[in-house]
């Protein structure tokens, strides 16, 4: 992030009322009677209605428009495990986008708690305040775990947006390049920087939609994910494993089709962008800072069609695109998990 932007992101969260949410009443509130309605002794009615009736409590509360934005701050996109304090202001970020799309109202949660087992608790513990959770920036493998006991103790729908919000935004941005360069999803040869709950979720969904999975070359923090390796494996990601001697992203991105970048800023060489096949399709989306900045790529090559995270660049590949939709559905048609 250059300087201006940081010093103007900085004056943005800070002047005026610090942060970018507020609660607002939805009902006058300005004499006695108001009051007695709102609270006591008139709650008490709307609270017998609830005990009568469950299902009142989307006619009587705001719970059916009600979103709960949950993290615990280790794998914040771009950023890294920074803890649940210092990820406040990318839930609230979340928040001002639920309210802004889909007039979804949001309550952001951030749990220091690492335990998944501990996480999970805390979480199925807040369904009655909820009409549904979108997890976010939890680790992987944890977060896997995580979100699949929520979906089986809760009946609330539980969205892991790194997951399924990424995987849908970067399915959709990857078919629709395809197009654009004019090639075959069948033949194209798919090279991914990460692999982490959002790649291994967009990869998932890429191989529905018709990618051969032995396409696919995967690399982390690592090198390259291939068969018998040890370090930092899990189930998820063994499945991309290819048998191979390349160590290297360097090594795998020759001849590339595209570059799926969901990992950390600048780990894409110009060197790498010269190797890959003609008409390269780069979607470089760690935030805030791109595995390789657009004007970088574009001065080793022209063909290069190029997307990224961020807001300030042309064909932005962002789960803002679908999460507030998605759950806009999900609550108006009341949605269970």
């Amino acid at each position: 992030m250059d300087a201006n932007l940081r010093k103007a992101a900085l004056e943005y969260h800070e002047h005026g009322r610090p942060g970018k949410i507020s609660v607002t009443p939805t009902k006058q509130l300005t004499n006695q009677r108001d009051l007695a309605l709102a609270y006591s002794p008139g709650v008490a009615a709307a609270c017998e209605e609830i005990v009568a009736d469950p299902a009142n409590v989307f006619r009587y509360t705001a719970r059916g428009n009600l979103v709960g934005v949950i993290t615990n701050g280790t794998a914040v996109l771009g950023l890294g495990n920074i803890g649940a304090l210092a990820s406040k202001p990318v839930m609230e970020g979340k928040a001002v986008l639920f309210k802004k799309f889909a007039g979804l109202d949001v309550f952001d949660i951030e749990i220091n708690e690492t335990d998944p087992d501990k996480l999970v608790e805390i979480i199925a513990g807040l369904e009655a305040t909820f009409g549904g959770i979108n997890l976010e920036d939890i680790k992987a493998p944890e977060c896997f775990t995580v979100e699949r006991k929520l979906r089986e103790r809760m009946k609330i729908p539980v969205f892991h947006d790194d997951q399924h919000g990424t995987a849908i935004t970067v399915s959709a941005a990857f078919i629709n390049g395809l197009k654009v360069v004019g090639k075959d999803i069948k033949k194209v040869k798919v090279v991914t920087s990460g692999a982490g709950a959002a790649a291994l979720a967009c990869l998932d969904l890429m191989v529905d939609l018709g990618l051969p999975l032995e396409n696919i070359w995967v690399t982390d923090i690592e090198g390259v994910v291939y068969e018998g390796r040890v370090e930092l494996m899990d189930p998820d990601k063994a499945r991309f494993a290819q048998k191979t001697d390349a160590r290297k992203l360097a090594e795998v991105i020759q001849d590339a089709d595209v570059f799926l970048g969901l990992s950390a800023g600048g780990v894409l060489k110009p060197e790498m962008v010269a190797a890959m096949g003609t008409r390269p399709l780069i979607l470089a989306l760690a935030n805030p800072t791109p595995e390789i900045l657009p004007e970088l790529a574009h001065s080793v090559r022209d063909d290069v069609v190029m997307a990224t995270g961020r807001s300030d660049y042309p064909n932005q590949v962002n789960n803002v695109l679908c999460f507030p939709y998605i759950f806009r559905g999900a609550l108006d048609v009341g949605a269970t998990t």
